[in-house]
């Protein structure tokens, strides 16, 4: 996947078996499709958006760890990866939020994760000696504020930007020192081998 400064990945994968924290989610993060109304209404009314746009993110849901799991391969495999999951360490009857983000980071490494929870099921310490200690892991306690999950979306997904950003410079530095190295290497050869030649 190559970074577009002008189409940013801003893909959310939001893993909750609660309809009513799904609905929290869209509400939040996906404001533009709620009010699709409003906005169309103040746009005839006033001629023009009468504040800054939202930023709005493309969500998708799962319902359960397993499911999480299958919707990321399934989005690296189509090479359009989500950026960010927000997941929920309970979901019963099937893996916890733990397991999944564990499974999930090594279907996507670069796919960051936001674990959600309302209880203190697992500490700190047990969490990292599961998923490591990485940059990419973040946890937000319920009941969350909508401006925390805001903050966490916005912050996440950049991150996501600049780490493709600089995956790809760092390709294309290393190409350019590949060619680099492959022309000294010739201008090398030659040198040796004009002297000898002449002989």
């Amino acid at each position: 996947m190559n970074y577009d400064a002008s189409n940013p990945n801003r893909r959310i994968l939001i893993v909750d078996d609660s309809p009513t924290i799904q609905h929290d989610y869209k509400s939040i993060l996906a404001p533009e499709s709620a009010f699709a109304g409003l906005a169309a209404a103040e746009l005839e009314l006033f001629g023009e958006p009468r504040g800054p746009a939202e930023l709005s993110y493309e969500l998708e849901i799962a319902q359960q760890g397993e499911e999480a799991v299958e919707k990321v391969f399934a989005s690296v495999q189509e090479g359009r990866p989500y950026s960010l999951a927000f997941v929920d360490v309970r979901m019963p009857p099937g893996i916890d939020g733990i397991e999944a983000t564990e499974k999930m980071f090594k279907v996507d490494t670069r796919l960051h994760v936001v674990l959600c929870t309302a209880y203190s099921d697992h500490s700190w310490k047990t969490i990292i000696n599961r998923l490591g200690q990485t940059d990419r892991l973040l946890i937000l306690k319920k009941p969350f504020d909508a401006i925390e999950v805001r903050q966490m979306a916005l912050a996440l997904t950049t991150k996501w930007q600049h780490q493709l950003l600089d995956e790809q410079k760092r390709d294309e530095m290393q190409e350019w020192l590949n060619e680099l190295t492959e022309m000294v290497g010739s201008a090398k050869g030659q040198t040796v081998a004009t002297p000898a030649q002449a002989k």
